[in-house]
């Protein structure tokens, strides 16, 4: 990952960004972060976030929260729940979870940081045309495949100039580990219920194919509809190939229970497009 260099260390506020992903890709590029604060409600998100960045400061949800006395904020950055604008989800866009975006805007128009940068899955033309009026900027599509071996196409509103991203041609064979631990193995009857339900769209990949679907939230709960592996034993992927997956890195939060990685790694961001969105930051 190239370094870029800022001269005066900057502030960050970042709203629903779970296990701080943002504050990763900073990291990565070299960007001197003086204040890094962060409006998050899930607990173990923010216990790998303080196991990995013991300096965040942590301010609640942000429904709740005044954003009174904080210093000058450089950059706000954030994910708005997409359940309810995900094709997956229940359909009810601003009317449910995904209503938080207003929250979002709230805090931009409260705050005027001199960037921004809000991230969210593809959607419907009317709800991105909606955001896209609030935001006053369209967004860029960008498919975590050119930096990863995952599709996870994704929109970003921002105000920070983006260039192409390039195709790093990073294939599964890259991620899938050899040696993964039995206990991740399906059971038979998971086998059958995988390959054989009605409903069913899991798939089993190896080595051969070049990248899986897209990491969901829900993968802890082993759902029907999934990304499984074939090595030799019927299994699922392992925390550690789902942190490659996301450019996330190796055991960043290995200090959590494995359905907690899972949950908090599909709900994040691929780290290396974020970055990609962060070099022009000056």
């Amino acid at each position: 990952m190239d370094k870029i260099i800022i001269m005066k260390p900057i502030n960050v506020l970042s709203l629903f960004d779970g296990m701080s992903c943002g504050q990763i890709a900073l990291d990565k590029l070299g960007v001197p972060v003086k204040g890094y604060y962060a409006s998050e409600i899930d607990k173990y998100a923010m216990q790998v976030t303080l196991n990995n960045y013991p300096n965040t400061v942590h301010l609640g949800g942000v429904e709740n929260v005044t954003f009174f006395g904080l210093p000058k904020i450089d950059l706000l950055i954030g994910g708005s729940p997409c359940q309810s604008f995900s094709v997956a989800g229940n359909g009810k866009g601003f009317d449910g979870k995904s209503g938080l975006f207003w929250e979002y805007v709230r805090v931009l128009k409260e705050l005027k940081p001199k960037f921004f940068m809000l991230e969210n899955v593809v959607m419907k033309q009317e709800w991105e045309d909606i955001i896209s009026d609030a935001l006053g900027v369209k967004p860029i599509k960008i498919n975590s495949k050119l930096v990863s071996a995952q599709s996870r196409p994704r929109l970003y509103w921002t105000n920070i100039p983006v260039g192409v991203l390039e195709n790093k041609d990073i294939n599964l064979s890259d991620v899938l580990e050899d040696n993964a631990d039995v206990k991740y193995k399906l059971s038979d009857a998971k086998i059958d219920r995988v390959l054989n339900t009605k409903r069913g769209k899991g798939f089993f990949y190896n080595k051969t194919h070049k990248h899986t679907g897209t990491l969901i939230s829900g993968y802890y709960k082993q759902p029907t509809d999934g990304i499984y592996i074939d090595l030799g034993f019927k299994r699922r992927l392992t925390p550690t190939e789902c942190e490659k997956l996301q450019t996330v890195p190796l055991n960043y939060t290995d200090c959590v229970s494995d359905s907690q990685r899972y949950k908090m790694l599909g709900n994040g961001w691929t780290v290396d497009v974020i970055a990609h969105i962060f070099k022009n930051l000056k």
